[in-house]
This record gives structure tokens, C-alpha cells and sequence, in this order.
């Protein structure tokens, strides 16, 4: 019989990721080896409870998270998608079979916007049953255009909608320290760990990271034959850098699209890219919080500088630019 157990993938802290790919994907050990969680069977069923909070209705609070929804099955080179079943009374994180999208006070979780739970099988990754609850300790709002200082539903549904769907966080982006926490300035990813201030709207679009991650998962057919990947090694004195950020910029679109090595022996793949020439820079992820990103078991390297690959990579159409090798100095 299949083993089954739950998994969190909170909007501040990822268990389990797989060390594969641009951007990281949530994962589970098994025999050994990590496997990626991922839908076996579409559309993913998901009800809405019809607990209110001030200023969403539960009408109001499904319209956006099936445009969420629509958000990641807009993506062309990726094949999911979703159905909304109902409303119910039953709250989210219930191990009942149900995937169920709502409101819950957490006040205790102040700085948790929303959070993502898994139930799976631990054989072969499965996804089974996956909730995601929304804070109602925090302001909210439906609005087109956003209200200041209320959190947008749409935006931070489809972060969460893309851990339902297997993805963890992306380290495209900046921040600053500011009372309280970090204050997000820039971000490259909706799938990016720290939200927009309130009353931002800016996460309801998808990123080309974001789109190489969900369609490294659930990739169509062109996606395989036309896209491309990088891979090598980052490398310190020689030895592997486990959890270096590794990013691919194509001069020609401006595109983004990031990855990590999480082997002992510093390999990475940047999977999902254009065909064309790539810079590629490797920096530390020394200005985040590690567990956003990583177990915490893993002996992530942040002792080095930063650096850019002397030479441009050149991605083949359905093809690999692989044995590229960057070697960072310690600091």
C-alpha cells in the first residue's frame, strides 16, 4: 500500500525541494532519491469555504483564485489545469480529500500571509489532497486595481497556487531590512518567499522563471523539443558549492531565469530557456532566509563572491549546454 504523509509549504519556509531544474521544485524522498510532487491527474478539484472576512466575500474570494488558476493554465508550454467544485464548510488543512482554499485567523502566524499543505504519496510524489488557508488576521481585498493597504487575494493566490502545483520559491528578487522584517524592492518571480507591501498587485503575473518552472513539471511536447537547459558545476577551491543562486540572462529578451546547486559536488541545471546566448552569474544567498529556500539540513555554502562566467553559453533548441564550470573565491 502506498505510504502517505503531510507535507507544509508555508509562505516563509519550504521542507523539501529537488535539486534539479531553474527555480526549485518540492519534492520527497524516497529510496534514496528526491522526487518531484506533481499532479498525476487533471483537472485539480478544489473547493472554496464560505467563511467572509472584512471586504471579500466568498464569491468575491473564489473569482479570484480561479483567476489564479488561470494564471499558471494560461501558460502555453505547460499542460494544467483545475475545476472549481463548490463551497463548503470544511477548513483548510482537514486530511479529508478535499483540496479546500479559505480563510483561517492564525494571529499567531504574524508574518505568514498564507500557507500551502500537502497530503502525498511518499512512493512516487503524488499529489493527493493540497489546502492552502489565507490569514484573516491580515487586510484584504478583491479589487481590480488593489487597495492600499490591504493584501491582493489574486496575487497571493497564485504564489500559493503554485506550490499546489509543485514549485517552490525562486531567489529572483531583492529586499531591504526594515522594522519588522524585509521589505521586498524588486522580485523576478511570483514564486518569489516575501509578498509585495499592501495593496501591490504586481504578483498576478507570471515571470519567465516562473513559466520554466511549471513547465519543467507538466511541460508539453513543444516545450520539450523547443526549449533548452544549462548545466555544470559551481566550484571553491575546487570542492562543490551546495546552494549556490546560479542565474541565466538572455541579453536578446531580458529574460531570467534562475537556478541553484544543491549536489555535494555544486552541479545545477537552468532548465526552460529560449535557444540563444546566456550570462551566467553566481551569487550566495547570504541576504535571505536559508529555510525559505532549502531543508535545513542541507550545508548551504554563502561564503563566496559573486561571480559571472567568463564566457556566453549558448543554448540549443531541445538540447543541453552542458560541462560549464564556475569557479567562485572565497570571501
Amino acid at each position: 500500500m502506498a505510504g502517505r504523509r503531510v507535507l507544509a509549504a508555508a509562505a516563509l519556509l519550504i521542507l523539501l525541494t529537488v535539486p534539479a531544474g531553474a527555480y526549485l521544485k518540492l519534492g520527497t524522498r524516497s529510496g534514496g532519491s528526491t522526487i518531484t510532487l506533481r499532479w498525476r491527474e487533471f483537472p485539480v478539484r478544489y473547493f472554496v469555504t464560505n467563511d467572509a472576512v472584512s471586504g471579500v466575500s466568498p464569491q468575491q474570494f473564489q473569482a479570484a483564485v480561479a483567476r489564479a488558476f488561470g494564471t499558471w493554465e494560461a501558460v502555453e508550454t505547460a499542460s494544467t489545469s483545475s475545476e472549481f467544485v463548490g463551497f463548503t464548510e470544511a477548513p483548510p488543512f482537514d486530511e479529508d480529500g478535499m483540496s479546500v482554499l479559505g480563510f483561517l485567523e492564525r494571529s499567531e502566524q504574524s508574518r505568514t500571509l498564507a500557507a500551502t499543505t500537502f497530503l502525498i504519496d511518499t512512493l512516487d510524489g503524488r499529489i493527493l489532497e493540497s489546502d492552502i488557508f489565507f490569514n484573516s488576521t491580515f487586510p484584504w481585498s478583491t479589487a481590480e486595481a488593489g487597495v492600499t493597504g490591504r493584501f491582493d487575494v489574486e496575487s497571493i493566490a497564485v504564489h500559493e497556487i503554485g506550490h499546489l502545483l509543485g514549485l517552490s520559491h525562486s531567489a529572483l528578487g531583492e529586499t531591504e531590512m526594515v522594522s519588522g522584517g524585509r521589505r521586498v524592492i524588486a522580485a523576478e518571480a511570483a514564486m518569489f518567499p516575501i509578498a509585495f507591501s499592501a495593496g501591490s498587485i504586481q504578483d498576478r503575473t507570471l515571470t519567465a522563471d516562473d513559466i520554466a518552472g511549471i513547465s519543467d513539471i507538466y511541460g508539453t511536447t513543444d516545450f520539450v523539443r523547443e526549449y533548452g537547459s544549462i548545466s555544470g558545476r559551481v566550484t571553491k577551491n575546487g570542492t562543490g558549492v551546495i546552494g549556490a543562486h546560479v542565474t541565466a540572462f538572455n541579453p536578446g529578451t531580458g529574460k531570467i531565469v534562475g537556478g541553484f546547486s544543491l549536489s555535494e559536488d555544486g552541479r545545477f541545471t537552468i532548465a526552460g530557456l529560449e535557444p540563444g546566448p546566456y550570462l551566467l552569474r553566481v551569487e550566495p544567498l547570504d541576504d535571505a532566509d536559508i529555510e525559505s529556500f532549502f531543508d535545513a539540513s542541507l550545508d548551504v555554502d554563502v561564503n563566496f563572491n559573486v561571480k559571472f562566467y567568463e564566457r556566453v553559453v549558448i543554448v540549443p533548441r531541445g538540447g543541453t549546454a552542458g560541462n560549464v564550470e564556475i569557479r567562485v573565491t572565497p570571501r
